[in-house]
């Protein structure tokens, strides 16, 4: 896919970097990206994917802005407050870049509709802010067949990993799934929302930026990606540490017994 002129200054950083360079580029330009919601993860994580010169981000989310939000989700301002959290989205990527399409779904992700969007991008990077979510998005990825890359935070701390549970590693052995990782949600009120905890601003931004890198690189095709390596953030001590995780033979979506398992 060509740049325009302006384009290749736009991106002048990137196209000097080998790594990246005009193919890696029109990867980028060309990739379809889905963001799972628009909040404390999203609003860096749409920042800089649109900045990168993703080609079209989708952006799912039913909720509005409030004055709450913008401690840590600085893609939305003061004038946004009561307005959709995707439609201000779609405002602040036309005004960093208008070389980006970004397609709003402002409804919230379910198991009956997860597949068919995700089906319609080639990426998905999750930032929602609940268990039940991220399951649905993560089986949708599975069955879909499409790569995931996923986040979460607490009050100090911060995760990620790549998902890519459709594909098999270099010695045949199946990817792990989410559920290989985290094989059930914590009981209900075991985790306090982030409104009782509390979060510290700007980790939001330090995790959010750590998933656009990892889409990034994902669609450019440079580096190795957090697949069976899940990130680990402290705030506290700025420590950061990465704990591997493997396939469970005994998951219900690629295990062993699995109906659609190997």
């Amino acid at each position: 896919m060509a740049l325009a002129p302006e384009e290749i200054e736009r991106y002048a950083r990137h196209l000097v970097l080998a790594e990246v360079g005009g193919p890696g580029q029109a990867r980028l330009k060309a990739a379809r990206v889905l963001v799972i919601g628009a909040g404390g993860l999203g609003a860096p994580l749409i920042q800089y994917l649109a900045a990168a010169g993703i080609g079209t981000i989708g952006i799912v989310d039913d909720d509005t802005v409030s004055l709450s939000n913008l401690q840590r989700q600085v893609i939305h301002g003061t004038p946004d407050l009561g307005r959709p959290k995707v439609v201000s989205a779609v405002d602040a990527v036309a005004r960093l870049n208008p070389h980006v399409e970004v397609v709003p779904h402002p409804y919230r992700i379910e198991p009956d509709n997860a597949v068919a969007l995700i089906s319609g991008y080639d990426l998905v990077a999750d930032g929602s802010d609940n268990f039940a979510t991220r399951y649905a998005v993560s089986d949708a990825c599975y069955h879909a067949r499409r790569p995931l890359v996923t986040a979460a935070l607490g009050r100090f701390d911060g995760t990620l990993t790549t998902i890519r549970a459709h594909e098999s590693g270099p010695d045949g052995t199946p990817n792990p799934t989410y559920r290989c990782l985290f094989p059930n949600p914590p009981p209900p009120g075991s985790v306090p929302a982030c409104a009782e905890a509390g979060i510290l601003g700007a980790l939001a931004g330090v995790m959010g930026s750590l998933m656009a890198m990892e889409v990034i690189r994902a669609v450019a095709g440079f580096g190795e990606p957090l697949v069976g390596r899940l990130l680990m953030v402290d705030a506290r001590s700025m420590r950061f540490e990465a704990l591997s995780y493997a396939w469970d033979p005994d998951n219900p979506l690629n295990g062993a017994g699995a109906s659609g398992g190997r």
